[in-house]
């Protein structure tokens, strides 16, 4: 599978990007800064997500989206996440390409049951709200999709025994590696279970 990888330099899309090349899809990364990526042997568009056309004519080609976009903004309220997000999703449009599999977070679905839940969900409102933002633009677009919804992320080598729950937050829910994210990205890109679903994801 030929596959575009936004947010490829961050944490998580790092483990994306080396496990997508090594799972034998060919992949390509779009970077604002080329030499921050630590995986070689893959093509590579030099681009800002923020720029529309930029993003439009680095889709054209492949088979799915995989985004890891994150905000700059840590939880001060904002729209970079959403901003980019339409720009991707516009052009996926303009390229017939209907695959997505997107990093959000745990509670994205408003779905972290109890107090400590809602404290988790109020404390993160922002980011959250700027995560369905985005998500809701993909979904006006008809892609199908996978959501990714990882509790706390950690630099921890890689965990294949990590929960995945669709409906809630998995039981005895836990911080989870990055690379364990990636990894269960990469999986869902060709399964058909993961179409059209919202998982979430802990250690």
């Amino acid at each position: 599978m030929k596959v575009i990888i936004f947010g490829a330099t961050g944490g998580v899309g790092q483990h994306v990007v080396e496990m997508a090349k090594n799972a034998g899809h060919e992949v390509t990364a779009f970077v604002r800064t080329p030499e921050k990526l630590k995986t070689t042997g893959v093509n590579v568009i030099q681009g800002d997500a923020f720029n529309a056309e930029q993003v439009a004519a680095a889709i054209p080609g492949h088979d799915a989206v995989i985004s890891c976009v994150g905000s700059s903004t840590g939880v001060k309220k904002s729209n970079e996440l959403e901003t980019m997000g339409k720009n991707i999703a516009d052009g996926m449009e303009q390229a017939g390409v209907k695959r997505l599999v997107y990093c959000a977070s745990a509670g994205v679905d408003r779905e972290i049951p109890g107090i400590m839940g809602k404290m988790m969900m109020k404390m993160l409102a922002n980011p959250l709200a700027d995560h369905r933002a985005a998500l809701n633009y993909y979904k006006s677009k008809g892609v199908t999709f996978t959501i990714a919804r990882p509790m706390g992320l950690k630099d921890e080598p890689l965990k294949t025994d990590y929960k995945e729950s669709f409906d809630s937050v998995p039981k005895g829910s836990s911080s989870i590696p990055r690379a364990s994210v990636a990894h269960f990205m990469v999986k869902a890109l060709d399964d058909a279970k993961y179409e059209n679903a919202s998982v979430g994801l802990c250690g």
